[in-house]
């Protein structure tokens, strides 16, 4: 009798052990600790030691506004909705999926929100921070949940640019006349002429088409005209490429190309934009070349400087030739080859033509 009994509460332990594991923090609860969203604009976040992060943006549509959100690993016990203030619509917390946290800010409506410069930064293995916009001081109040580590010692561990989702905030662009200018955007070398060769067998033609090709679909987007001087890996020499600018009164030519290094040394690495004379080409360059150094943060501004290349020089309009990285070098040479990147330089390019053309118009 005394033998089951022990036996029977044997049992009943172990069955309270299993059912208790139930209630034992699950290893996939969420990676996010706290978070702060400051009046200054600043977003702050402490996560699990060495957490991996996506951040992404999402202009308005007709259910939401202007979105920015970041994904951490693990679920959210406690999802939940909580009211902004100023240009702060609500801040949601929630799991889209399993094994997933949310962290999302909603703006309100009609607020100008700029993200390509949004740079998520590690400070250190469980602290995190981004400037979400330049808002005006004091213009909301802080929102926050959690208690942050104070820490004197950042260390800067790594950073993130913002990812898109959608479009790429067109509507952040100058505006100019819908049909009134037509640029010739010219993507370099094509064909059996792959230009500079970089880290990993990254090809100038291939990093520059892709460019040019975003370039001329967000500047079709704001109502101009553009015809490039290659769309496919074709053999083109430069007299055919000027005269396409010069035959049809093109407004203005821009080159894109990416550069190299003699040695092809990897610590070489910057951006330039040229322009041949003329106080328009440089105005030209100058737009052009202030935008891309905002998307590559670390890359040295070579800036804006007299060359006299043949596209430069037999052009009859006001023309800029872009170097937008050294494919040789380690930094440059490491986001030319992805994807977001490429789309970020892109933005910027159209971004410096159409503000050109809005000054011009």
């Amino acid at each position: 009798m005394r033998k089951n009994y022990f036996i029977n509460l044997f049992k009943l332990a172990s069955l309270f052990c299993v059912l208790n594991l139930f209630n034992l923090p699950l290893k996939s609860s969420s990676a996010l600790a706290a978070w702060a969203l400051k009046s200054n604009g600043v977003l702050e976040l402490r996560t699990k030691s060495d957490a991996k992060l996506k951040a992404y943006f999402q202009k308005a549509n007709k259910l939401y506004g202007d979105r920015f959100w970041v994904d951490f690993k693990g679920e959210l016990s406690n999802p939940r909705t909580i009211k902004g203030n100023g240009p702060i619509k609500e801040i949601r917390l929630g799991k889209p999926k399993r094994g997933l946290t949310r962290l999302v800010i909603e703006f309100a409506a009609n607020k100008k929100i700029n993200p390509h410069n949004w740079k998520l930064i590690g400070i250190d293995k469980n602290n995190w921070r981004i400037k979400l916009a330049p808002f005006p001081r004091n213009s909301f109040q802080t929102i926050s949940e959690g208690n942050f580590l104070s820490s004197n010692k950042f260390k800067k561990r790594s950073d993130y640019f913002v990812n898109f989702k959608n479009n790429s905030s067109l509507a952040n662009l100058p505006n100019v006349k819908k049909n009134k200018f037509y640029v010739v955007i010219d993507p370099g070398h094509g064909g059996p002429d792959s230009g500079a060769i970089g880290i990993g067998g990254l090809r100038e033609t291939d990093v520059v088409l892709d460019v040019s090709k975003i370039v001329t679909n967000i500047l079709n987007k704001k109502g101009v005209k553009v015809k490039m001087t290659r769309t496919n890996e074709i053999d083109l020499d430069l007299r055919p490429r000027v005269s396409m600018a010069n035959d049809t009164n093109a407004d203005i030519f821009v080159s894109i190309h990416a550069n190299a290094s003699v040695g092809k040394k990897r610590n070489i690495n910057g951006l330039e934009t040229f322009y041949y004379s003329g106080w328009k080409g440089r105005l030209l360059a100058e737009k052009i070349q202030k935008q891309i150094v905002k998307v590559s943060p670390g890359s040295p501004d070579r800036g804006v400087r007299r060359g006299s290349y043949f596209v430069l020089k037999q052009t009859n309009m006001p023309a800029a030739l872009v170097e937008i990285g050294f494919v040789t070098g380690r930094l440059d040479g490491s986001r030319l080859s992805k994807d977001m990147h490429r789309e970020r330089v892109a933005y910027s390019i159209a971004r410096g033509i159409l503000e050109y053309l809005e000054r011009m118009g």
